[in-house]
C-alpha cells in the first residue's frame, strides 16, 4: 500500500497508544528505558502496556508511571495466546494482579475461530469477566472471527462488564463493527493494526492513505467509543519466534504515521477524541494525561 501522497500531522501531537506489548522477545533488543523514550519519541502521552510476563509492563511504568497503565496479561510465554482460555490458573492469578492494585484492566485475550472454545464452555473467560466487572477495570479482547456473532454474545450476556475490542474485530468491515457498538453500549473499539501492514484484508483506508468512506462514516457515528494503539509486534508473520527477537518498538513510529495521516482527514473534535481523549477517559486517566495539542485537519481530497 502506498502512502507517499497521503496528508502529514504535524509530528508532536498528543496520542493515546491503547494497545501496546513489551514481550520477553522485545526486552533483548528494546530495554524499558529505550520502550519509554520511543513514546516520547512519538508524543504518546498514555500508553496502555500488556507484558508477557505480566510484570514486563510494571518496568515500564516505573519509568513512567503518570504516562504507562498496566494491564493484566495471563501470558507468560509464547503460544499462551491460544492455551490461556484451558489454564485453570487464570482466574487466579488475575485476581491476585487485580487485588494488588498494579494492574488497571485485563488483557489482550485472543478469541480465535479454531483455537478458542465456545462461550459457554469458556470457564476461563467467564471467570476473567466476572473479574472484570468486580473490579471495574477494562478487559480487551481479541475476536478474529468471519462475523460479529461471538463478540455481540459475549458483550450482551456481560453488559457491566467494561469491554475494548481489539482491532475493531480485526478482519469485519464497518457495518458489522457498527452493529456490535450499537448493540452493546458497553463496548469501545481499539484501530491498532488496522494498517497496510496487517489486517490488510479490510483496510481503512485506499492505497493513498485516504480513508474509506465506510469506516468514516462509522468514526463520526461513533467518536466517543473508537480508540488507536500501534500493536508494535513485527514482523507480524512471525508471531512469537523463539529464536528471533520482536522488533515491534522499532516500528512505532511507522505505526503511528499511518494513522496520524488519516487522523488529519477527520474534524477536529472527532480526531482529538479518537486520538487521545476516549483512551484517557475510558481508562480514568484524565488527572494524569493531558491530551491538549495542536491538530492539523485537511479534508479536501
Amino acid at each position: 500500500m502506498l502512502l507517499c501522497n497521503s496528508p502529514v500531522l504535524p509530528a508532536q501531537y498528543p496520542v493515546a497508544d491503547m494497545h501496546l506489548h513489551y514481550k520477553w522477545s522485545q526486552r533483548e533488543i528494546t530495554s524499558p528505558t529505550r520502550a519509554v523514550k520511543a513514546l516520547a519519541e512519538q508524543d504518546v502521552v498514555m500508553g496502555v502496556v500488556i507484558g508477557t510476563p505480566a510484570e514486563l509492563a510494571l518496568a515500564l511504568r516505573e519509568l513512567a508511571p503518570e504516562k504507562i497503565v498496566p494491564i493484566f496479561s495471563p501470558y507468560r510465554i509464547g503460544g499462551d495466546w491460544y492455551r490461556w482460555a484451558y489454564d485453570d490458573s487464570v482466574i487466579r492469578r488475575a485476581r491476585v494482579a487485580l487485588a494488588s492494585g498494579d494492574y488497571l484492566g485485563i488483557g489482550e485475550l485472543h478469541l480465535i475461530g479454531g483455537f478458542s472454545p465456545g462461550i459457554d464452555k469458556a470457564v476461563v473467560l467467564q471467570g476473567l469477566m466476572g473479574l472484570a466487572a468486580e473490579y471495574d477495570v477494562p478487559i480487551l479482547i481479541h475476536t478474529e472471527y468471519s462475523r460479529p456473532e461471538p463478540m455481540l454474545e459475549l458483550c450482551q450476556r456481560y453488559p457491566q462488564t467494561r469491554i475494548l475490542w481489539a482491532h475493531a474485530g480485526a478482519i469485519l468491515p464497518p457495518d458489522q463493527v457498527a452493529r456490535v457498538l450499537d448493540t452493546c453500549r458497553n463496548v469501545h473499539a481499539g484501530l491498532a493494526a488496522r494498517d497496510p501492514w496487517r489486517f490488510v484484508n479490510n483496510p481503512i483506508t485506499d492505497d493513498d492513505g485516504w480513508l474509506l468512506p465506510g469506516w468514516r462514516a462509522l468514526m463520526l457515528e461513533y467518536a466517543d467509543r473508537l480508540m488507536l494503539g500501534s500493536d508494535p509486534v513485527w514482523p507480524v508473520d512471525q508471531l512469537d519466534r523463539w529464536d528471533e527477537p520482536d522488533t515491534g518498538w522499532q516500528e512505532l513510529g511507522r505505526f503511528w504515521a499511518y494513522h496520524r495521516r488519516w487522523l488529519e482527514q477527520l474534524p477536529d473534535p472527532v480526531a482529538r477524541k479518537i486520538a487521545c481523549r476516549n483512551a484517557v477517559d475510558f481508562f480514568r486517566r484524565s488527572q494524569h494525561v493531558n491530551c491538549n495539542g495542536a491538530v492539523g485537519v485537511n479534508t479536501s481530497r
